[in-house]
């Protein structure tokens, strides 16, 4: 392990997480909000840590897997920690183990809160909020790639700890390249969300943090009722734009550069549209008593579908009192997730399909033993490498599931209410059902088991591997 880049990159994320906590204290300066202090604080906490780790330059600046996985996992957890304490210093959330609940369900693009009210927050806490989720959507890693230089393959190191799904692939032959058209296309869309939310009569404000909350498909807004209270070509508008930024944005580099047909080719996105399309059809049908007409209903079951296969968590409707057909349906898209290469959660799209055509390789094997099949996706053969990997990572997946479960159901609540909980958490959605659905939230739980829904947010963010690697001892040895 070589401990000295580790330290130096986890001075940059600080050094970085203090510049952009200067947004939400400049917040309170237009809104006059004494509460601001508490940024400032955090800011000279952050730049008196990180300011001397900078300073101190690695002599060996080789980084290698073992050290992304390390520094991503630790900048995570850094991150989420001094996020926290604006909270916690402000009196705002008092308890220290809340405020880590809300600042790592907002970084993680989580959208699970606390709070059984949001309004009563300050402007500037309301910002950061927000905020936290578009820090997190691209990463904060993802942003380094294009400032630090480094050797070993480490840029293609630290992407491939951070960014979501089976296998990572450079759009450019650059890795740093990469990152930048990331962000570029991020900051884009981000801004065109904005300016039709305003233009919807959006005040500016809340257009911006729920555009921040869209784009890192979180799900934090600024009002209890989520989107609910908001005009209906609003929630079409983010409607839309939840879908857009579920997408894998190799999509939008390939139109980018005109590669129109490799844009259409792109086998997860089909695939993934036609599972909307048909969640939305057949939620629409079955909620259709509960609206005034088919239009409203569909209009409202696109919306629910959009946030919880984008894993957003935003609500237009209290879902949770929907028939159990449609009920069943959005927890099985909690499952699904969203798109690799995108700012969503959930097992991936991508993942899918790889089981799906396994399974039929496999039945394939079994009526004729002799045959060779290769396993392909947008026409190219799946290397054996990425279909081990996705293995593991759904056997993990469920063992992780299974054991926070059980820890949580010592509050003895009901299941449905804890296994949405564990499932809203591990897959980075927000709302569960029951005490956990849209109306409700997740103050009904022990610390201890926020502790574990903790854990369960920041593993599914970064798909599991980089955080459990930090509890084995082979982790940690110096080369």
């Amino acid at each position: 392990m070589n401990y000295s880049i580790v330290f130096y990159i986890i001075g940059w994320v600080l050094n970085i997480e203090a510049a952009l906590l200067l947004l939400p204290g400049l917040t309170a300066l237009i809104y006059r909000e004494r509460s601001g202090f508490a940024f400032l604080i955090t800011i000279l906490l952050c730049l008196c840590i990180g300011i001397p780790l900078v300073l101190r330059r690695p002599a060996n600046r080789v980084f290698y897997l073992r050290e992304g996985f390390v520094c991503t996992s630790l900048s995570w957890l850094v991150l989420s920690c001094m996020g926290a304490l604006p909270f916690w210093i402000s009196g705002c959330i008092p308890h220290p183990i809340d405020a880590l609940f809300e600042t790592v369900s907002g970084f993680t693009t989580t959208g699970a809160s606390i709070l059984p009210r949001v309004e009563a927050l300050p402007h500037c806490m309301l910002f950061w909020r927000s905020f936290t989720h578009w820090i997190g959507g691209m990463g904060v890693l993802v942003f380094l790639l294009i400032l630090l230089p480094m050797s070993g393959g480490s840029h293609m190191n630290l992407m491939k700890a951070e960014s979501p799904g089976p296998s990572v692939s450079r759009l450019m032959p650059k890795v740093r390249a990469t990152a930048r058209v990331l962000y570029l296309i991020y900051i884009f869309l981000t801004a065109a969300l904005v300016l039709l939310l305003v233009l919807g009569g959006m005040p500016l404000f809340d257009s911006l943090a729920h555009a921040f909350g869209t784009a890192g498909t979180g799900g934090f807004g600024v009002r209890s009722d989520s989107i609910a209270g908001y005009s209906t070509y609003l929630q079409v508008v983010i409607t839309v734009f939840m879908i857009l930024f579920g997408i894998n944005f190799n999509a939008y580099f390939f139109l980018l550069t005109r590669k129109f047909r490799q844009a259409l080719e792109l086998e997860e996105v089909r695939a993934w549209l036609a599972v909307i399309l048909a969640a939305v059809l057949i939620i629409s049908i079955n909620v259709l008593p509960y609206f005034d007409s088919f239009l409203q209903a569909l209009q409202q079951a696109a919306f629910q579908v959009a946030s919880i296969i984008t894993t957003t968590g935003f609500a237009t409707a209290d879902f949770n009192q929907w028939p159990q057909l449609s009920r069943t349906i959005l927890v099985i898209l909690m499952f699904i997730g969203a798109c690799a290469g995108s700012t969503g959660g959930g097992i991936k799209m991508s993942r899918l399909v790889i089981l799906v055509k396994s399974v039929a390789k496999e039945l394939q094997l079994t009526l004729h033993p002799r045959s060779v099949k290769k396993i392909q996706i947008d026409g190219r053969p799946v290397e054996h490498e990425v279909i081990r990997s996705t293995n593991v990572f759904l056997v993990v997946y469920i063992l992780v599931f299974t054991f926070s479960l059980l820890l949580i159901s010592l509050d003895d609540l009901d299941l449905v209410t804890n296994f949405t909980a564990v499932a809203a958490t591990l897959n980075n959605i927000g709302p569960g059902l029951e005490l956990v659905g849209p109306t409700g939230n997740f103050t009904v739980f022990s610390p201890f088991s926020k502790l574990v829904l903790i854990f369960d947010m920041l593993a599914g963010r970064l798909e599991l591997f980089p955080l459990l690697l930090l509890f084995s001892k082979n982790t940690w040895k110096k080369f």
